[in-house]
């Protein structure tokens, strides 16, 4: 596991299983039971806690990372990888991030 990869993950009902971007610092990995990650969605709704991502991604179809349902879920959850986001796609991660939780 590494920041920036696209995994599927067992979310609780109702959402259940889905991909998300892993978002946790990559130290965290070895010795954390839990993972911060933000959701894919097909809801689209172009705003800026979004980031678009598609099948050049990696993901099945058209769909965002929606930092505003950022997530902290224990690693067994984390269940199949997918894909691993371009630099500039993660660039446009933190931003979302940094825009949904207010940091700047």
């Amino acid at each position: 596991m590494k920041r920036g990869e696209i995994w599927w993950v067992e979310f609780p009902a109702p959402i259940g299983r889905r991909p998300a971007v892993l978002v946790s610092r990559n130290q965290a990995y070895r010795v954390r039971a839990a993972v911060t990650v933000v959701p894919l969605t097909r809801t689209i709704r172009s705003i800026a806690s979004e980031v678009s991502l598609g099948p050049a991604d990696g993901v099945p179809k058209a769909s965002v990372a929606n930092a505003d349902n950022i997530a902290t879920v224990p690693k067994a959850r984390v269940v199949e990888y997918l894909a691993t986001l371009a630099p500039e796609k993660i660039a446009g991660l933190e931003r979302a991030i940094t825009f949904s939780l207010d940091l700047s």
